[in-house]
């Protein structure tokens, strides 16, 4: 296995704090235009160097040890058993069209701890990408990793899809003294999406009956009547540990209620970006605003939140692969809390703002929004699973570095042998600049476009939508020369696929390091600058700061800056 966690740093952390990280938003077949199933992740961490990994398919000798290191920190975990057999991975996704991505919420403190563990989540993930073929067997591997192994991560929930089937699971490990973690998993219905954005949302689930099984009954987990799977101690856990009474019925526990309560910034850091996503798909979601918004987050007696939103929703249209990347940039536009609206944004309406997201004056603490599209992102992708094509083809991982609203989501097959240099692990650090890197490329551009936001993001938007358009229309052609090729030669096949997405990929950064340099002459000095054709001398524009930010500066100044006549 290669040890591309030793260059790999990722703090993530949970959403007591004001520096959350990463969002998933999930779509079943019946959900999309044409029939993919679909999962979106913003790796998002101040740390994170954008990059792609790879692993192989390998055969290996009997006896072999898999070394296991830590995703957030490359520290060494300990050793496990390898398997026969490894299969090919790129990025967050294997050439059986499995594709796994996560959000982390953290949960009850005192079960974040537990001496010897060795399975993180990460690696969770990536273990179980190179084991397992579809969702259901992706979850009898990992929970299975972590009941041997143990639970070295704080509460995790994960999305695991493959071309069929769209699932969640939420883990919670178990604290010092004790082995492993409490689960849940649950299949999102055809027809449906869901997400979830650093906040565990499986609340209530069924316990009984031919929709759900037991750990103990993992056997059953291929039955497609099950729609539903759980930890077998996952409710007397938390009784022997006070978190639920021990006369509480066990129809009324919620996983997410009982081991990660929902508090203010739960609601406004985390399940506000759900909110945004749901209301994108079916705008009736006015009646979850106060929660989400974390205004009004409303109790039972046992301090379960009353008001939460559905796991799941319809959408009122089904969605498409282009939409669904533009999900991936919202920044609240459309409500109250649009952060191109308020001072924060200053005179460029820029709907950032820089980290720390709370503070104080006179006393009282303020938070700034934390919208889904967030500067801080190492890398973004779209999963795309397609049932009607061999997995051979049919899995292509969307993939972006940086900032989910600047970027450009380019297509690399998952079953390809290599990736693009420009993305490669290796190829600069988080410390170590190379204009060869694609995730420095990009964060040079949107980074100068941060300066004059509403200048400067608009010519961005335009090359975004061209470039993305345009790689979708390159699928289809490629596809069908792929699966005409596969038919005669699967090697010859894989090599066309690989070659395609590698030159994509490369060539993406090629071209966004030339639009660079475009749009620093444009827009240096804070003119903006036209090329007058057969003119030395460009066109040279400066437009005025609007008249609030001019009464602000007036206010501020006084007479100091008066002309006097």
């Amino acid at each position: 296995m290669k040890k591309v966690h030793l260059l790999v740093t990722l703090a993530l952390v949970c959403c007591t704090t004001y520096t959350m990280a990463c969002t998933n938003f999930l779509f079943t077949k019946g959900a999309t235009k044409d029939g993919s199933t679909m999962v979106t992740y913003s790796a998002d961490s101040h740390v994170l160097y954008g990059e792609l990994y790879h692993w192989p398919a390998q055969d290996w000798p009997a006896g072999s040890m898999l070394d296991v290191y830590e995703w957030d920190t490359g520290k060494f975990m300990g050793k496990i058993p390898q398997v026969a057999h490894t299969y090919n991975v790129v990025g967050n996704m294997n050439e059986h069209q499995l594709a796994i991505a996560e959000t982390t919420f953290g949960g009850r403190k005192e079960l974040e701890s537990q001496t010897g563990a060795i399975i993180d989540y990460g690696s969770a993930i990536y273990i179980t990408l190179q084991r397992a073929k579809n969702a259901r067997e992706a979850i009898v591997v990992m929970t299975d990793l972590i009941e041997k192994y143990g639970w070295a991560s704080s509460g995790e929930s994960i999305s695991i899809i493959d071309p069929n089937e769209v699932w969640i699971i939420e883990i919670i490990g178990k604290g010092e003294g004790e082995k492993g973690a409490v689960w849940v998993a649950r299949m999102v219905p055809d027809g449906y999406v869901s997400a979830h954005a650093n906040q565990a949302r499986i609340t209530t689930f069924p316990l009984e009956g031919k929709t759900s099984i037991s750990s103990s009954k993992m056997n059953k987990i291929y039955d497609p009547n099950i729609t539903t799977v759980y930890s077998k101690d996952v409710i007397s856990f938390a009784k022997e540990k006070g978190f639920y009474p021990q006369d509480g019925k066990n129809k009324d526990f919620s996983f997410s209620d009982t081991y990660a309560p929902v508090d203010f910034s739960g609601a406004r850091a985390c399940e506000i970006r759900v909110w945004a996503f749901f209301n994108a798909v079916n705008p009736d979601m006015a009646q979850y605003w106060d929660y989400a918004t974390g205004r009004n987050i409303q109790r039972d007696s046992k301090g379960y939140a009353t008001n939460r939103m559905p796991l799941w929703i319809k959408p009122s249209e089904k969605v498409d692969v282009l939409q669904v990347m533009d999900f991936m940039r919202d920044h609240l536009e459309g409500t109250e809390l649009d952060m191109s609206k308020d001072m924060g944004a200053g005179p460029y309406e820029c709907p950032y703002r820089w980290r720390p997201m709370s503070f104080k004056v006179d006393g009282k603490e303020y938070v700034h929004e934390r919208a889904t599209a967030t500067q801080q992102t190492g890398f973004t992708f779209v999963a795309q699973c397609r049932n009607w094509l061999p997995d051979e083809i049919g899995g292509i991982l969307w993939f972006g570095v940086d900032d989910a609203a600047s970027s450009v989501y380019f297509p690399m097959y998952s079953a390809s042998t290599e990736v693009p240099f420009a993305f490669a692990v290796g190829n600069g650090s988080m410390m170590e600049f190379t204009n060869k890197a694609a995730f420095w490329v990009f964060n040079q551009v949107t980074n100068f476009a941060y300066t004059r936001y509403n200048l400067i993001h608009p010519e961005i938007r335009a090359k975004q939508v061209a470039l993305e358009k345009q790689y979708v229309d390159f699928v289809q052609m490629i596809d069908a020369g792929a699966k005409e090729m596969l038919a005669q030669n699967k090697e010859a096949a894989i090599k066309f696929i690989t070659d395609f997405s590698c030159r994509t990929g490369n060539h993406l950064v090629d071209t966004w390091r030339d639009f660079y340099g475009y749009l620093f002459c444009k827009f240096m000095d804070g003119n903006v600058k036209t090329a007058i054709p057969g003119e030395k001398n460009p066109k040279v524009e400066q437009p005025a700061l609007p008249e609030w930010y001019l009464r602000m500066i007036i206010e501020q100044t006084g007479k100091k800056l008066e002309v006097v006549e």
